[in-house]
């Protein structure tokens, strides 16, 4: 078994190359997914977060509204700081039970770990294998404009919210370059996981 983290930042396709992992054979284990399952509603994190930002970030049935609560943290540093504080300790355990749950499961398996703020977050330190699906920022700004609809300066923000792309670069071991077509993201990131099988063999 190996453990490999991957990550990106917002636009770079990071969910795309997860998905392609997965086709291949890798098991995933999807931070993004494990976070919007820790705050449903009356959940100690949910609890957290609306003592912390109010009740106006509700939906009517209760539920957090991600939409604003992402307009308010995107725009404002110590409030995102301020979630993440909320929320991490929370995901971190979820995230541990799946693993040990995988590795049980499929000893013999590549297990990527899908974590947006892996770098961010420190979890990097812990891994030998740190896959980066990049774009460059012009790229991100222009598929960010068009995925959410949002005009430049607010999608710049949303950008600039997170460490840079360029900066997460130097750190990773392994470049999926997702600037070019689908096909040769495909491609890439099935040598990634042949190199990963072949090391957890």
């Amino acid at each position: 078994m190996i453990i490999a983290g991957l990550t990106g930042s917002i636009a770079t396709g990071k969910s795309t190359v997860s998905g392609f992992f997965k086709d291949a054979g890798a098991v995933i284990v999807d931070a993004d997914q494990v976070a919007h399952d820790v705050v449903k509603k009356d959940l100690p994190a949910w609890h957290g977060i609306v003592k912390y930002f109010g009740r106006e970030i509700l939906l009517p049935d209760g539920e957090i509204d991600r939409d604003a609560l992402g307009d308010i943290i995107f725009k404002n540093s110590d409030q995102k700081k301020a979630l993440n504080r909320i929320v991490h300790p929370f995901v971190f355990e979820e995230m541990g039970v799946k693993i040990n749950k995988a590795a049980e499961s499929y000893p013999d398996s590549v297990i990527i770990l899908d974590v947006p703020l892996l770098i961010e977050g420190g979890m990097h330190m812990d891994m030998s294998d740190i896959i980066l699906v990049y774009t460059p920022e012009t790229i991100q700004l222009e598929r960010l404009m068009a995925r959410n609809n949002l005009c430049e300066e607010d999608a710049m923000a949303r950008i600039r919210s997170q460490m840079s792309i360029e900066e997460k670069k130097k750190i990773a071991d392994i470049i999926i370059d997702n600037s070019s077509t689908l096909e040769k993201t495909r491609e890439q990131t099935l040598e990634v996981f042949q190199y990963l099988l072949n090391k957890a063999g």
